[in-house]
């Protein structure tokens, strides 16, 4: 029982855990499961959800509460051991949970309860969840078909980890070395980072990486033409044939379609984006394509004119005859700063940190009622804050802030639920906790961490997920918080939240320039605000082109053989602005390889339907309107997935959700052709 991966409730002990301990910690886990669903499954447990809860769910909560700090380890604080260990018991965890899913005896005990004595509502839709996950499980197969099914489940989940851990070792393994004459127009504090990157090896001169925050701003300000194309192609060749053949990510990525179009087969399906489809909203992989492409007409003609604007201005004015890929954030950058006179970086000096987070903490007060307080517990890096939400003195639950870009850190931005708010068989609740993982730069020589918008827009998004899975009332698994949510409606909150990056009531209170701690001026606040949808229909294409490569990889059998084929033939119905043969971004594609997000990369633009027409209704009452903010949080928020989104945001809304303020949003006027 020392072993700190067994400890029942409280904070993990994150400075105790070792790579040792993992493995004899799961194996004891993993025997308690299997013995408590073996019970559960058998004639002493009668068909009842109160008796099965007290004899499985305990164990199992257990083990998923300590497989997910080794995986939630895995992608923020990565070592050469962790990653053995982790390996080592994937094959185990996984299994487990597929023999779960997919207990036949189990599952027939769940349809009977579903079937039978009448369950609060809540309770209702989670035993109907479970039902139609335990069928998508293999729980309706049987045989060599069922043993199969178990070897793919098993065999997928290998390979969404081999992917996500080549994108972070090619990311991590690359270096660039340049002098200080190549940085010409790179931000200071970025210039600064990469000196200090080279001093750390011993090295003079200044070193770069494929870190997402350091990649974008080079490619966005750097003047030298050469440093931006070298930079590109490394980004997108990340884990591809191009590089380390250990890396290649290639043979993974056709393993894994191919895998997943055979699952989809043995449960009865014609390709795997029909099996992603059943539990959520759009319903049919042909309903995504339709309102992809209705967004693609609507978005086109725009798109081609702010790309020939671009080719245009950087003909004229930057002297670049053949605009590039690597030409296309510089010279969109150079654009904005002549029609909006402003540039990012002015931005980035006024959003330092600690003020943006007390600014935040204050608002999501005012719309809730609720407090954050900083508390003092055990984390994986000196850097990762943790903080309790409480109500009126009661502790709702706890979160952990981990901001900053690091080696052996997965890049990108997401929000995990660590455990969920839940009340145990034997009545007592367990408040729940979360991750809230973003990759920002870190902190300057002198401790200040500044922020641009983009960075304040992916904080705020984050902030609503966060929201969204610890301020749910709901205490049954599977329904608390965002679980059970619609994978196409869970990004509602997030992308709600971010729509107050454009409030200056908001954003003045939390600015202040790093150096002198003046507010943002209501001047660059208004430039701001007039080139928010600067490039609009090329944003709105480029998702597009992203999530129709998702639909089509999964909706096409065989599509596995040729990738880079299907990646130019979406590209070329869909994109405007040039992209290189040799750009494989398809290769570092985690949200749907390793993501969660395979046939589900619409659910950006779908749910931003939901999010545009909510955020009307707080335009019409007022943004800081409480009462509005009530209704949100009471219909939205607090029922997690204890019922379909549609009646949760009709409950809101009064009506079904349009497409009109998403166009309205984005600067696309005009009357709605698609709907959600």
């Amino acid at each position: 029982m020392t072993n700190p991966l067994l400890q029942v409730d409280g904070s993990p002990e994150f400075h105790s855990i070792a790579s040792a301990h993992i493995e004899p910690a799961i194996d004891i886990l993993l025997a308690d499961c299997h013995a408590a669903l073996e019970e559960a499954a058998g004639p002493a447990v009668p068909a009842e959800f109160d008796a099965i809860a007290s004899v499985l769910d305990t164990c199992v909560e257990r083990l998923g509460a300590a497989w997910g700090v080794v995986s939630h380890l895995h992608g923020v604080a990565d070592t050469p051991e962790l990653r053995v260990a982790h390996k080592q018991a994937l094959p185990k965890v996984t299994a487990f949970f597929t023999a779960l899913s997919g207990e036949p005896r189990l599952y027939r005990k769940y349809k009977t309860i579903a079937a039978g004595a009448r369950l609060p509502a809540p309770r209702a839709r989670a035993v109907a969840n479970t039902v139609r996950d335990a069928v998508l499980s293999g729980a309706e197969l049987d045989g060599t078909t069922k043993e199969r099914f178990s070897a793919i489940q098993q065999r997928t989940a290998e390979l969404s980890q081999r992917f996500a851990t080549h994108v972070l070792d090619a990311t991590d393994r690359y270096a660039y070395w340049v002098s200080e004459e190549e940085l010409s127009g790179v931000p200071a504090d970025v210039v600064a980072s990469a000196r200090a990157a080279a001093e750390a090896e011993g090295r003079a001169g200044f070193k770069i990486g494929l870190q997402f925050s350091t990649y974008s701003a080079v490619l966005r300000h750097a003047q030298n033409r050469a440093l931006r194309a070298t930079l590109y192609r490394a980004y997108f060749t990340r884990a591809s044939e191009q590089g380390s053949a250990d890396l290649d990510n290639t043979p993974v990525m056709r393993e894994l379609i191919a895998l997943r179009q055979e699952r989809a087969c043995l449960l009865g399906y014609a390709n795997h984006a029909q099996v992603s489809l059943v539990s959520k909203m759009a319903g049919t992989p042909a309903r995504v394509t339709g309102f992809l492409m209705s967004l693609t007409v609507r978005a086109r003609a725009q798109a081609q004119r702010e790309a020939e604007a671009l080719k245009q201005f950087a003909r004229t004015e930057l002297g670049i005859a053949e605009l590039e890929a690597w030409d296309v954030s510089y010279a969109s950058e150079q654009l904005r700063q002549k029609d909006y006179a402003f540039s990012q970086q002015d931005v980035k000096q006024y959003f330092t940190v600690d003020r943006v987070l007390e600014g935040l903490f204050k608002l999501v007060n005012t719309l809730f009622g609720i407090d954050i307080v900083e508390h003092h517990a055990p984390v994986w890096h000196d850097s990762v804050r943790v903080y309790r939400i409480l109500r009126d003195g009661v502790v709702l639950g706890q979160f952990y802030l981990d901001l900053y870009s690091r080696p052996g850190k997965r890049g990108g931005a997401w929000v995990n639920g660590a455990q969920s708010r839940w009340r145990r068989p034997g009545g007592s609740v367990r408040t729940a906790q979360s991750y809230v993982v973003c990759n920002f730069a870190p902190p300057d020589a002198n401790g200040i961490a500044r922020l641009g918008h983009e960075d304040l827009v992916t904080l705020f998004h984050e902030f609503g997920h966060n929201l969204h899975f610890l301020l749910s009332t709901i205490e049954d698994l599977g329904v608390s918080g965002f679980g059970g949510v619609e994978w196409d409606a869970v990004e509602l909150p997030s992308q709600l939240m971010e729509n107050f990056c454009w409030q200056w009531d908001v954003l003045e209170p939390l600015s202040g320039h790093a150096a002198t701690g003046a507010p943002l001026p209501r001047a660059l606040f208004d430039k701001m605000l007039a080139a928010k949808n600067f490039q609009g229909g090329l944003q709105i294409l480029r998702q597009v082109e992203f999530a129709l490569f998702d639909m089509r990889l999964h909706a096409e059998p065989g599509s596995e053989a040729d990738i880079c084929r299907l990646v130019d033939e979406v590209r070329a119905s869909v994109a405007v602005l040039p992209v290189p043969a040799f750009n494989r971004f398809s290769h570092s594609f985690s949200h749907i390889f390793s993501g969660g997000y395979a046939a589900g990369y619409y659910s950006y633009l779908w749910a931003e339907v939901l999010s545009s027409d909510a955020w009307s209704a707080f335009e019409d009452a007022g943004v800081l309107e409480p009462a509005a903010w009530d209704r949100y949080r009471e219909s939205i928020l607090e029922v997690g997935g204890s019922r379909p989104m549609s009646q949760s945001f009709e409950a809101f809304r009064g009506r079904p959700p349009t497409v009109d303020a998403l166009l309205r949003h984005r600067g696309l006027a005009g009357p709605a052709t698609a709907t959600a």
